[in-house]
C-alpha cells in the first residue's frame, strides 16, 4: 500500500490482561496522517504513550511500554494485527494497564480492526529500507536483518518437547495472508511453568480460553492446535507487531531463531541507532523497486539444518 491508512469508524472490544488478571476496555479510533499508533490511558487523565522503540519499558513474557511512569503492557498482539492489516495511524483508549488478552492469538483485532473498515488517507508511507545487514547474537538465539525487496520474515524456534521440536516458519508481504496464516496462532506455554510464573505476578489471567497449554505429552486444550506449528507462527505474529515499533514499515529480511520479544526489541534499538544500515524511503520508490516474491513455504517441521546467518560486522 502506498498511502497511509487510518480505521474507517471507532470499534470497541472488552476483557482481562493475560499477566495482570485486570478486566479492561479498549477502543480504536481513527486518526490523522502521520499520527503512528497511540495509546491513550483513559482512566489516568487521558495520558498519551506513543508506540515508538524510545517508550519500550519491559519485553520478557511481553512487549511493555512506558512513559513518564505510565505503563502499558501486552501491546504486540494488537500491534501485529494493525501492522498486518496495514493500519498506520489509530488511536487506542484503554482503561486500564494491560491490553486484553480475548483468546491469545491477533485473530480478535484483526476482525476488530474489519469491523471498523480501513480508510485510505492522501498522505503517503514511508519505509525503512535496509542498507546492510545488521545483527544480535546471544549464545544460540540470534536475529539479523538483511537488504530485501519486501518485508520478509524467516523464524525457526526450537523446544524439547515432543509437541514442538524445531519448527521454522516463512512470511512475504504481498505473497502471503497476515489474517489467515499469522493472526489465529495463539500464545503458549508450559504447564511446568505455571507456578513459577505466578510467583512473578504474571500470567494471572491465562487460561485455556486464551493461551496454548503444554504437558509433557502434548497439548492440553480440548480442541487441540489451530495450526500443527502454531507455535512457531505465533512467534513470528510477536515479530511483526515488535517491529512495529521501528515507527515505520520496514522494507527488508529479518531472519531470527529462538528469539524472542527481548532480542526483537534489541535489533529495533539498534537498527534505530544505527542510522547508516538502512535509509527513509517513500512509498513511489518500493514500489518502483519491488520485484515479484516467490510463495513462501509457512511451515517446516523436523528440520535440525540452522538457518544461515549472516556476520553483519
Amino acid at each position: 500500500m502506498t498511502n497511509q491508512h487510518t480505521i474507517a469508524a471507532p470499534a470497541a472490544v472488552s476483557g482481562i490482561g493475560l499477566h495482570t488478571g485486570v478486566k479492561v476496555n479498549l477502543r480504536l479510533c481513527p486518526a490523522p496522517a502521520n499520527t503512528g499508533i497511540v495509546f491513550r490511558r483513559t482512566d489516568l487523565e487521558g495520558f498519551i504513550i506513543e508506540a515508538q522503540s524510545r517508550n519500550v519499558a519491559r519485553v520478557s513474557y511481553a512487549t511493555s511500554l512506558m512513559k513518564k511512569g505510565v505503563l502499558i503492557s501486552t501491546t504486540e498482539h494488537l500491534l501485529s494485527a494493525l501492522a498486518g492489516q496495514d493500519v498506520d495511524n489509530v488511536l487506542v483508549e484503554i482503561d486500564n494497564l494491560e491490553l486484553p488478552i480475548l483468546d491469545g492469538s491477533a485473530r480478535p483485532f484483526v476482525e476488530l480492526i474489519t469491523k471498523a473498515g480501513i480508510r485510505r488517507q492522501r498522505a503517503r508511507r514511508s519505509f525503512i529500507r535496509i542498507l546492510k545487514p545488521v545483527e544480535v547474537v546471544d549464545g544460540m538465539r540470534r536475529i539479523a536483518v538483511y537488504p530485501a525487496e519486501v518485508f520478509r520474515v524467516t523464524y525457526r524456534i526450537a523446544f524439547p518437547h515432543p509437541l514442538i521440536g524445531v519448527q521454522s516458519i516463512e512470511f512475504a508481504s504481498g505473497s502471503s495472508n497476515y489474517a489467515t496464516e499469522i493472526a489465529p496462532a495463539r500464545t503458549f506455554g508450559f504447564l511446568e511453568e505455571l507456578e513459577m510464573l505466578r510467583k512473578n505476578s504474571l500470567i494471572r489471567g491465562g487460561s485455556l480460553e486464551n493461551a496454548v497449554v503444554l504437558d509433557r505429552q502434548g497439548v492440553i486444550n480440548p480442541e487441540g492446535l489451530r495450526f500443527p506449528d502454531e507455535f512457531c507462527r505465533h512467534k513470528l505474529l510477536d515479530l511483526i507487531g515488535d517491529f512495529s515499533l521501528l515507527g515505520h514499515p520496514l522494507i527488508g529480511h529479518v531472519v531470527a531463531e529462538r528469539a524472542g520479544h527481548a532480542m526483537h526489541a534489541q535489533l529495533v534499538s539498534r537498527l534505530l541507532r544505527e542510522k547508516n544500515s538502512w535509509k527513509l524511503v517513500s512509498s513511489p520508490e518500493v514500489a518502483a523497486k519491488a520485484i515479484p516474491q516467490p510463495a513462501p513455504v509457512l511451515a517446516t517441521s523436523g528440520s535440525r539444518e540452522l538457518i544461515p546467518m549472516v556476520n553483519s560486522e
